[in-house]
């Protein structure tokens, strides 16, 4: 119990480790989130044969090429008490949406959406379908077939996807400025904090938040890199076995 006051009471007095601790909760929220709404989104991509495929993987990576201040403004619109959704909001939770924890998770999910999806629909599409057809004639229901099947084909994607979504998270700055504003303990994260110190021409606390951001994207997608790498075939056996038997194929044929 005292441990937890002490912390609490640190992170009270120290603004960058309580927007630390806001990133973190934020950027492991939204990325649970992508994975579970992404992965049936990605796994539809991968099966649609529909024209209006290219309509929807276009909306979905729409964020990719968008300002994140064009869709942080409408956002902020939508979230606002005028609107539908933020009415809807305040009347189920009794609070405003916008300038909320709620609203950066909300605006994070939808702008970190295609960095979940592209990775799980291309490996969703490699994946074919004769394994699961033949799963399928085994007695595996749909359920069995993703948890037996899919899922330990696509585990290094998965992998990615969220990788790449807690990373991009973390970074956001537009989105969460326009709808969550400044609130400390609430919407100030790492990004905002760091531009903070740059505007208050403290450079020091500055560099050590830009740093720490640099080596913490760097050591993830090393990470990912690593996992993604292509295994090499192991040979086992002597060397001139092997190619005694390339040379036997060679004559045969």
């Amino acid at each position: 119990m005292a441990t937890s006051i002490l912390k609490r009471r640190f992170t009270m007095q120290n603004p960058d480790i309580q927007a630390l601790v806001t990133t973190l909760q934020m950027a492991a929220l939204t990325t649970i989130i992508l994975l579970i709404i992404g992965t049936p989104l990605a796994w539809y991509l991968a099966k649609m044969t529909s024209r209006f495929k290219v309509v929807l993987e276009a909306i979905v990576a729409l964020p990719l090429v968008l300002p994140p201040t064009v869709l942080g403004f409408y956002l902020l619109i939508a979230f606002s008490p005028e609107y539908l959704p933020g009415q809807l909001w305040q009347q189920a939770t009794g609070q405003q949406l916008a300038f909320s924890f709620s609203a950066i998770v909300i605006g994070s999910v939808l702008y970190s959406l295609p960095f979940v999806v592209q990775p799980l629909q291309k490996a969703f599409e490699q994946l074919g379908d004769n394994l699961l057809e033949a799963a399928a004639m085994l007695g595996a229901g749909t359920v069995d077939r993703f948890i037996f099947v899919v899922f330990p084909l696509t585990r290094a994607s998965f992998i990615t996807a969220a990788s790449l979504g807690f990373a991009h998270t973390v970074g956001e700055f537009g989105v969460i400025l326009m709808i969550g504003g400044n609130i400390p303990g609430e919407t100030r994260v790492l990004s905002i904090a760091l531009f903070d110190h740059v505007e208050a021409f403290d450079y020091a606390k500055a560099h050590i938040l830009a740093i720490s951001l640099l080596i913490g994207s760097m050591v993830l997608l090393s990470a990912v890199y690593l996992i993604n790498l292509p295994k090499r075939p192991s040979h086992k056996g002597d060397p001139r076995e092997l190619l005694n038997s390339k040379k036997m194929t060679g004559s045969t044929q």
